[in-house]
This record gives C-alpha cells, sequence and structure tokens, in this order.
C-alpha cells in the first residue's frame, strides 16, 4: 500500500472496540458499523492494540450511514499509538520524524488539541542542511523547520543538520592573524582577529582568511594580493552522495537554484524561497 496520510484531522474516527484486531475481526465488525458523513479512516482501539482502516459508506445525506467497504491499512504489528500533546497531526514532517523514530511502523498520534491522526510511508525522504555556525542554531535549519512546521512544504521530510563551526576552521589557520567574512557572536579564536566586512587596516600580511570564493575575491579587491585562506564555502563542503541537499550560496541573488541533489537559496534567503527550494528539489524524488 502506497504512503498515506489524511488531509485533515477531521477526516479520522477513534474509535475504542471490544473484540481482538485480527484482520478477520476487523473487517466483520467493521462492516456492522456506521460511520460519520465526513470519516473516510478509522483508528481501532483495542486494550494497547492498535489498527488503522479506510471506510467507504453507503451513498445518501443521512449524517451516519452503513459501512458498505473496508480496507484494512495497518494491523498492530505494524502500528504505534501516540500521546504527545507537543505533535501538530497536520504536519508531515513531524509525523515523519516519529515514523523515523519508531522503525518505520505506522504512526498513530494523539496530538495537539486532542487531534488524531496517522502517517503510513513506504519510506520517509532525508533532507540533508549544510550551513555555517555560530550562531547556532544555524539560519537555514531554522528556515527549513519553519518552512516544514507551517504546511508551505507537505512532504514526509525528516531532516539532518550538518554544521560548518567555522571555530573548528579557526583551528586549522596557523598564521598569527585570521580573518572571517563578519562578526558573528559565538566565534572565538586566541589569534589576532579582522572582519572582512569593516575592511579594517591591515599592518601584516601574513593573515588567513576564513571564508568562500567571494571573500577572497573581496579581499583581494581591498588589499590587493591572495591571503592564505580556509573555504567555508557550503557548495565546496557537499558530501558526494545523492541525499537532497540545501545550502545557502551567494552566486543565488533570489528564488532558488536545483543542480541535481543540490538546492541552493541565497544567503539571505526568506521562508518562502526555502520552501519553494525543499519543493522544487523533491520533485521527482517522492
Amino acid at each position: 500500500m502506497p504512503s498515506m496520510m489524511p488531509d485533515h484531522c477531521k477526516d479520522v474516527s477513534l474509535r475504542q472496540v471490544d473484540f481482538p484486531l485480527t484482520e478477520s475481526n476487523i473487517v466483520e465488525k467493521a462492516l456492522e458499523m456506521k460511520a460519520y458523513t465526513r470519516t473516510d479512516y478509522m483508528v481501532l482501539r483495542y486494550r494497547n492494540d492498535t489498527a488503522v482502516i479506510r471506510v467507504e459508506k453507503e451513498h445518501g445525506k443521512d449524517l451516519f450511514r452503513d459501512i458498505v467497504d473496508v480496507v484494512i491499512i495497518s494491523l498492530p504489528i505494524d502500528t504505534v499509538f501516540i500521546v504527545d500533546d507537543s505533535i501538530d497531526v497536520l504536519n508531515v514532517s513531524q509525523m515523519a520524524e516519529l515514523v523515523v523514530r519508531h522503525g518505520g511502523r505506522t504512526v498513530v498520534v494523539s496530538g495537539m488539541f486532542n487531534h488524531v491522526s496517522f502517517l503510513k510511508v513506504d519510506h520517509v525522504l532525508r533532507l540533508r542542511i549544510i550551513d555555517v555556525v555560530p550562531p547556532r542554531p544555524s539560519k537555514l535549519s531554522v528556515l527549513v523547520a519553519r518552512a516544514l512546521s507551517t504546511g508551505l512544504v507537505e512532504i514526509p521530510i525528516v531532516p539532518e543538520i550538518v554544521d560548518i563551526d567555522l571555530n573548528e576552521k579557526e583551528g586549522l589557520v596557523t598564521t598569527d592573524a585570521v580573518m572571517f567574512p563578519c562578526r558573528a557572536s559565538g566565534l572565538t579564536s586566541c589569534k589576532k582577529v579582522f572582519y572582512l566586512d569593516e575592511t579594517p587596516d591591515l599592518d601584516l600580511e601574513v593573515i588567513t582568511l576564513v571564508g568562500c570564493d567571494l571573500s577572497r575575491r573581496i579581499f583581494r579587491s581591498i588589499y590587493g594580493y591572495d591571503p592564505e585562506s580556509v573555504d567555508m564555502c557550503p557548495k565546496n563542503l557537499v558530501i558526494e552522495d545523492d541525499v537532497p541537499t540545501i545550502i545557502k550560496c551567494c552566486k543565488v541573488k533570489e528564488g532558488h537554484e536545483v543542480h541535481g541533489h543540490i538546492a541552493m537559496v541565497p544567503w539571505g534567503a526568506t521562508t518562502l524561497e526555502v520552501a519553494e527550494a525543499i519543493k522544487a528539489l523533491f520533485s521527482d524524488r517522492r
């Protein structure tokens, strides 16, 4: 059965039943039930067991109508029932994280506002986020979280955050002075520190720039020579595999670009730009 999640929790009915949730019991007993006109799915609970079914109702205008057909979506062996009022059951990304946490089983969640829904997926999609820190958390990871939490992206995605730590990059510097593109809360160094965006006067030429290609070009235009450098460009540090990955790139001025498994958004990206980039990245992967 393909991946499945109700359009809305209003389409789901939770029923406590008095029979063991075997396949034959479910079909026999469900066909003796009536269902509310809006109900397309039922979550059946017997003691600590849970099953999920899709129901077809008799045609008509009555609010409650006889169930005439049943499709079993998930039996107890493949289903877990979770009570967690921090979960928005309409948020497919949050639901997908629970699927991963519970080994791929169908998750039925009684979540925020006591709303109940479920998610069954054949496979959860991974999205790698590569960005620079500090400050923490990285800006791009926050924008991705916002895009997934606001319903702008309705794909069962679980983010994987990969931070490029500038403090670790600073540890690679062997010169007495180091230059970063700009100040960032959390940057530390026992060396003499400069910031490129402040265009400071330099009384020494032996300095290491922690930056990207653009930073090196700016440095050259200001100071007339190429410094030693440590690369911090996410585009150059992307892991070489086929995991869908999103990065910020100063060469992207607005919107997004997708090249293979990499989506790139501007350094000053908005939540909407990130959402559109994610949808484009996964357009042929679902």
